[in-house]
């Protein structure tokens, strides 16, 4: 079948905790955004951000306007490693947020929603119990572009670039045949759209990919009239 213009959606897979009952509090105390809907929700009362790295970082010190504890959880020594050294100021200066190092969450427990989780210090040993009511897995997604490898440039994580993300070195590499430049939504093969969360720079939430796909009907329009 041929075609002179294509949508990519296929998305991410966000990477989970290996705990048996995980899919049972999505939505309902587990979330994997960290939003002005998910800080009311949250507010007044304590939240855990897992996760060690930018985006748990800026989720950990939004939240900390609001709610009356933030715990960041890792599994690592400290931050240093993996975020960025303006975050972990922001973190410290915080009298709100707290880290734990060395730690891992065990176990969730609750009826309709999450009520208590179990976390575990990896040094100790010890397992403890606390009745946390709203988790952010800020762990990081993998982009489902396996399939479309060496045809699209990707990022170093494997999104896929669109638009003004997309380097002049990376058009000259992909062969960019047009005077024009990628349209907002474009790959580096011209007619090849890219939306939601498989898209570098996407801020993977629902609204934003169903804006994009908005988008990117109109865009299709263009290359189909050039």
């Amino acid at each position: 079948m041929l075609a002179r213009a294509i949508i990519i959606a296929t998305g991410a897979q966000y990477r989970k905790l290996p705990l048996a009952n995980l899919d049972r509090f999505e939505g309902a105390g587990i979330y994997y955004g960290a939003t002005f809907l998910e800080a009311q929700v949250c507010e007044p009362d304590e939240v855990v951000v897992v996760g060690g790295g930018n985006s748990a970082g800026q989720a950990a010190v939004f939240l900390s306007q609001t709610a009356k504890a933030v715990h960041i959880v890792i599994r690592a020594e400290s931050l240093a490693s993996t975020m960025s050294r303006y975050l972990i100021r922001r973190i410290e200066e915080s009298s709100v947020i707290t880290v734990h190092p060395h730690t891992e969450i065990t176990a969730l427990e609750g009826s309709d929603r999450l009520e208590r989780i179990q976390w575990r210090d990896n040094l100790t040993a010890q397992v403890e119990t606390h009745d946390f009511r709203h988790v952010f897995l800020m762990t990081g997604a993998s982009p489902n572009t396996d399939w479309i490898a060496g045809c699209l440039t990707l990022d170093a994580k494997g999104f896929i670039k669109t638009g003004p993300d997309l380097t002049p070195r990376d058009l000259q590499n992909a062969g960019w045949p047009l005077s024009r430049l990628p349209y907002l939504l474009e790959t580096s093969l011209p007619g090849v759209f890219a939306v939601g969360d498989v898209r570098s720079g996407n801020v993977k939430r629902v609204a934003s990919a169903v804006g994009e796909g908005s988008i990117s009907i109109s865009l299709v329009h263009k290359v189909l009239a050039e």
